[in-house]
């Protein structure tokens, strides 16, 4: 399994950008697709997370500015992030993970930078 993530870049405050992440490969069909970030000298944080049935989790912190979405036919999940703070920087990474049976996976991507900065 492969995650492509694109989209980070270098943004005022308050301004958006939209994160994307292809997954390919063998995927299990129920599965949960999910955004990470993390800052220097800080641990990797769930950002949101949305699964095959739609049901989304927003971390408290992006609540009312970041929302995730996926297009279950393309295998690609997006995370819209708009009022941007210069908190919100750091490296985003996108997650693939499911349970079937007696077995499970968790696949990351390559990350991508996001800079809140004037």
């Amino acid at each position: 399994v492969q995650l492509q993530a694109s989209g980070g870049g270098l943004v005022q405050p308050g301004g958006s950008l939209r994160l994307s992440c292809a997954a390919s490969g063998s995927i299990f069909g129920r599965n949960i697709m999910g955004w990470y970030r993390q800052a220097p000298g800080n641990e990797r944080e769930l950002v949101a997370s949305i699964t095959t049935g739609g049901a989304t989790n927003h971390v408290d912190s992006v609540k009312g500015r970041f929302t995730i979405t996926r297009d279950i036919a393309k295998n690609t999940v997006y995370l819209q992030m708009n009022s941007l703070k210069p908190e919100d920087t750091a490296v985003y990474y996108c997650n693939i993970q499911w349970t079937y049976g007696w077995t499970s996976a968790n696949y990351w991507g390559q990350g991508t930078q996001v800079t809140v900065s004037s």
